[in-house]
C-alpha cells in the first residue's frame, strides 16, 4: 500500500512539474485576449508546436483561453477544418479562437499575430 501512493504521488509530482514547465510564461502565453473580427469570440495568442496532418491535430502552447475557462499551457487541439494544417508550422505565433466541438476541444480560426 505504502508503495503504491509513493508511485502515486510521484506521478502527479511529474504531471504537475510538466504543466508548470510547459506554461514557461513567454510573451505569446501571457498576452491579453483580442476580439475576432469575424467571430466576435475573444482570441488567444499562442506558438504552434507541431502539426500533425494525419491525426488532423496541432499542438500549441497558448496564453489563457477566456472562452473555456482554461489557463495557459500547451495541449493538442483538433482543427474544424483539416486544411487549416497546411498553413500552420512549427514555431507560427498566431492568435486563435479555440472552441469545444463535438466533446473535443478544436481550433476554429486563427491569423498570424505578426
Amino acid at each position: 500500500m505504502r508503495s503504491r501512493l509513493l508511485v502515486l504521488t510521484s506521478l502527479a509530482c511529474l504531471l504537475f512539474a510538466h504543466g508548470s514547465y510547459a506554461a514557461d510564461g513567454t510573451s505569446a502565453d501571457n498576452a491579453a485576449g483580442t476580439a475576432s473580427a469575424d467571430s466576435g469570440q475573444t482570441m488567444t495568442s499562442g506558438v504552434v508546436r507541431k502539426v500533425d496532418k494525419g491525426a488532423g491535430k496541432v499542438t500549441i502552447r497558448h496564453g489563457p483561453i477566456v472562452n473555456l475557462g482554461m489557463p495557459q499551457m500547451t495541449m493538442v487541439f483538433r482543427v474544424k477544418d483539416p486544411a487549416m494544417l497546411d498553413r500552420l508550422k512549427e514555431g507560427d505565433e498566431i492568435r486563435f479562437v479555440a472552441d469545444k466541438v463535438d466533446g473535443a476541444f478544436t481550433l476554429v480560426s486563427f491569423e498570424s499575430a505578426k
